[in-house]
């Protein structure tokens, strides 16, 4: 790895340090009311500022949602642009929530934006889609895996319009007999394995992303099988507004639950710039309690 430190060794450290707490940073126009900024790039940028000062320090994963940032074009990136500097100098580790994805030549250059060293708008790890098949995302891979960057890859999202297709059986591939879902977490899982003797720790690189209000069983996904080795980091957006909740954490994800980063959002973020430190520490607590 040529002295750079995989990203699932940084996601274990933030674990053990921090917690599974995610914040997902989503300026929605309702919440920039709250917190009494304006619906424009500046006011995403000071929204942004004083959720990573609320963060930084309490827990250890930040995840901006990029197209709250985006809406707001070029002065919209370039607040992104910041906010993404500032939460890395804290110690966060970011989580840019992209879902790109394309043929492997496209999906390569979205992983240059985001994954390298020094851009503008590094981040840790970004979410992508894998709708191209598997191989679409093997040149992104290897650059993040040199860069030690990570990869969450969507499988079994929450929304319920995914499930048609995310449940779908596929006739023709090596995973035949397989769900989308199912195919795309063996063949991440399988990628993790290959690098095991490379890049070593007890977390991949490569995760997924599993909506935690998925009944994950539908999805095809084996919550009661033996736990990948190494263990597979899962990005689980959907608790707190959306319903999940940390006691729910090791019964939704079963052997999947210890690679598990618990995604909220609106329900930190609702609590307005008075109160989202207390919100936080208070959900710190409860995941605490909930994993042991």
């Amino acid at each position: 790895m040529n002295g750079v430190t995989p990203f699932g060794e940084r996601l274990a450290a933030a674990f053990d340090a921090h917690g599974r707490l995610c914040v997902g940073l989503d300026p929605h126009a309702s919440l920039l009311d709250v917190w009494g900024q304006p619906d424009s790039a500046e006011g995403v940028r000071e929204f942004g500022l004083r959720v990573i000062e609320a963060a930084a320090g309490r827990v250890g994963i930040l995840k901006p949602q990029v197209a709250f940032f985006e809406r707001h074009g070029a002065a919209g990136y370039a607040a992104l642009e910041r906010l993404l500097r500032e939460a890395r100098d804290a110690g966060l580790l970011v989580i840019a929530d992209v879902k790109r994805g394309d043929i492997g030549s496209s999906v390569a250059a979205y992983g240059e934006a985001w994954l390298t060293p020094g851009s503008s708008l590094e981040a840790d790890a970004m979410t992508i889609s894998a709708y191209q098949g598997l191989g679409s995302i093997e040149q992104v891979s290897r650059s993040a895996d040199a860069a030690g960057k990570g990869l969450f890859v969507l499988a079994a999202t929450s929304n319920p319009e995914a499930a048609a297709i995310q449940r779908a059986v596929l006739q023709q591939s090596s995973r035949a007999g397989s769900t989308v879902a199912q195919a795309i977490t063996h063949g991440v899982i399988g990628w993790n394995e290959r690098r095991a003797d490379a890049a070593g720790g007890d977390l991949g690189s490569m995760g997924v992303v599993f909506g935690a209000t998925v009944d994950l069983r539908l999805a095809g996904i084996d919550t009661d099988a033996e736990p990948p080795r190494p263990g597979l980091p899962v990005l689980a957006p959907g608790f707190g507004h959306q319903g999940a909740e940390p006691g729910d954490l090791r019964l939704r994800f079963g052997s999947y639950a210890s690679g598990v980063i618990a995604s909220e959002s609106r329900s930190l973020l609702g609590a307005g710039p008075e109160g989202i430190a207390d919100a936080i520490a208070r959900r710190i607590d409860q995941y605490g309690a909930a994993i042991g």
